[in-house]
């Protein structure tokens, strides 16, 4: 039996955590929103705080799948003259990126914290739900330190050189048995592709 490091095993663990929060957040938006529905057309009744409550497991669903999504490459990317490049272009590219990013990234997390922040000296309440407003928005600074995370991962595996840049997913789709770089903007495959 192979044994996994404790790094390995606390990255399963940590994806696994959001995995299940991204489905009980997808599950529980779903039921809420279907009882309501039941409940306002079929009862001419309803919840008085559903909405708001899908609202806000909404934007956490947002900002835990930002995160997710920089994990498994699922962010569109467009590297069409990036391909293009040169050897070591395409790395240097992608160095600049994930740095942009991770800078944005910083402000953006500053930002919400101190929105966070102020939330709870003015202890604001949500509107229909008897809970203080800055236990809800914890979300964005939470996905936004999730995403720097992430984004520093992306930097460390393009600095030691185990990616050329961010792992996106290709704005290309696949038309025909030829590589892709043969594949960009040929207009006669795309036509026979839409006619199927």
């Amino acid at each position: 039996a192979q044994t996994l490091s404790v790094r390995t095993m606390i990255n399963r663990v940590f994806e696994r955590f959001e995995e299940g929060a991204i489905a009980l957040l997808l599950f529980v938006m779903t039921v809420l929103t279907f009882v309501q529905a039941v409940l306002r057309y079929g009862f001419n009744s309803g919840l008085t705080w559903a909405l708001e409550a899908t609202g806000y497991m909404f934007g956490w669903l947002i900002f835990l799948d930002i995160s997710y999504g920089i994990k498994k490459g699922s962010h569109i990317g467009v590297d069409v003259l990036v391909k293009k490049l040169p050897v070591g272009g395409p790395r240097l590219v992608g160095l600049n990126v994930v740095l942009l990013c991770l800078v944005y990234t910083a402000l953006m997390l500053y930002g919400a914290w101190r929105y966070v922040s102020t939330m709870q000296i003015l202890g604001v309440t949500a509107e229909d739900i008897p809970v203080p407003r800055w236990i809800l928005l914890l979300a964005i600074p939470l996905g936004l330190f999730m995403v720097l995370g992430r984004l520093s991962e992306s930097a460390w595996l393009v600095l030691s050189g185990r990616l050329t840049g961010m792992k996106l997913a290709d704005e290309a789709s696949c038309i025909g048995q030829a590589e892709s770089s043969d594949r960009y903007l040929r207009l006669d495959r795309i036509i026979s592709a839409a006619e199927i």
